[in-house]
């Protein structure tokens, strides 16, 4: 099975900066977009950023700037480099997997991102 496991998240003053990790296991080697996802309670989920295995980039508006994705195609990992951050970016940060034989998408657990001074 594939799993996805994010990790760095934690509590940070307005500001600061954190770097999130997803990292996937299982029978999927590579995926064709791997993509952040944040949840707030009682909001919908919606999308961070997103990364191409060859390196096409989205981000939200209200990210953009602030915000970096990458990947490395070879260890099926993901980060999210995440500066400037206010208290609006907290949320669960959530990691998406899309693999190029289609299936379904795939998540994470998530990681908890709080910013708060």
């Amino acid at each position: 099975q594939v799993q996805l496991v994010e990790s760095g998240g934690g509590l940070v003053q307005p500001g600061g900066s954190l770097r999130l990790s997803c990292a996937a296991s299982g029978n999927i080697v590579n995926f064709a977009v791997m993509r952040w996802y944040r949840q707030a309670p009682g909001k919908q989920r919606e999308l961070v950023a997103g990364v191409t295995n060859v390196g096409i980039l989205n981000y939200a508006d209200s990210v953009k700037g602030r915000f970096t994705i990458s990947r490395d195609n070879a260890k099926n990992t993901v980060y999210l480099q995440m500066n400037s951050l206010t208290p609006e970016d907290t949320a669960v940060y959530y990691c998406n997997a899309v693999p190029h034989i289609y299936v379904r998408d795939y998540w994470g657990q998530g990681t908890q991102v709080t910013v708060s001074a």
